[in-house]
């Protein structure tokens, strides 16, 4: 994040680049028009779920594993091909993330630790832990420059140091910088995408915007494409306001995405109880 250290509170100011502030009160309409339906008062658990699920199959398939949402549903063994296990990472992380909320505030660093050994799944000493200089990093989906390892080292711990920090920026600023921080950075050898992807759904919860997970990012940026996700993070990484103004609209258009999905979950399920 290059605009990091420009200001005592750089996430504040990135809130104040042109056109974010109509993304963020976009976003917020659009989570609000989901917690004030009536079916979120009776049945949120319902919606929940139904959003873990949508979300975790959205953030697979943008890690190469595009299934079905059914199939999704179906399978019950995910230890076969790696398209499988992709999708039992994605899951995994996605009911991983309600655990880590009251930590991710006070140690940021390792609850991503965390996240990478839940979505490798035990794989060598290389799990919990980033990488280190001259480790192979398994991201091919991701073709941006690799940062050197002590570099991923030192930006996230101030990535760290800015979440322990707080401030009052928004919490979609918040959630789409550590968003592209962590793609951008890649500090794990594997799973970094969909360590990325959670984060950003741990801040949107934490932050209160989306306490109950009902508004699944990972859902919108899928349904955005993967040329559009990956135009945006080349946005993000350039560090100019213009490229952090977009990726930051799009990670917000991925969450009013992942809000209208629920919208409609909530139409179908009060059709059924009519």
């Amino acid at each position: 994040m290059s605009t990091a250290g420009a200001t005592a509170d750089p996430l504040a100011a990135l809130g104040a680049l042109p056109g974010v502030a109509d993304s963020v009160e976009s976003v917020r309409k659009s989570v609000d028009r989901v917690y004030g339906h009536r079916i979120m008062r009776r049945r949120s658990n319902a919606i929940t779920s139904e959003a873990a699920l949508r979300g975790a199959r959205g953030s697979a398939a943008l890690a190469g594993a595009d299934w079905a949402l059914e199939e999704v549903r179906r399978r019950t063994d995910f230890s076969g091909d790696d398209e499988a296990r992709t999708v039992g990472a994605a899951l995994r992380l996605t009911a991983e993330a309600g655990q880590l909320l009251s930590i991710w505030r006070q140690s940021p660093l390792r609850v991503l630790a965390r996240l990478h050994l839940v979505a490798a799944a035990g794989k060598a000493d290389q799990v919990g832990r980033p990488r280190q200089e001259g480790e192979p990093v398994d991201e091919p989906l991701v073709g941006l420059p690799l940062p050197s390892a002590p570099e991923a080292h030192g930006r996230l711990e101030g990535l760290a140091e800015l979440i322990i920090a707080g401030g009052t920026a928004p919490a979609l600023v918040t959630a789409a910088v550590v968003h592209g921080e962590l793609l951008a950075l890649r500090p794990f050898t594997s799973h970094n995408g969909l360590v990325a992807r959670t984060a950003e759904r741990i801040v949107l919860i934490g932050s209160g915007l989306d306490p109950k997970s009902v508004c699944p990012a990972e859902l919108g940026h899928a349904e955005l494409g993967r040329e559009a996700y990956l135009e945006a993070l080349d946005g993000y990484v350039s560090g100019t306001p213009e490229g952090m103004a977009a990726w930051i609209a799009h990670c917000g258009s991925a969450v009013e995405l992942g809000a209208r999905e629920s919208t409609a979950v909530c139409e179908a399920l009060q059709r059924g109880a009519a």
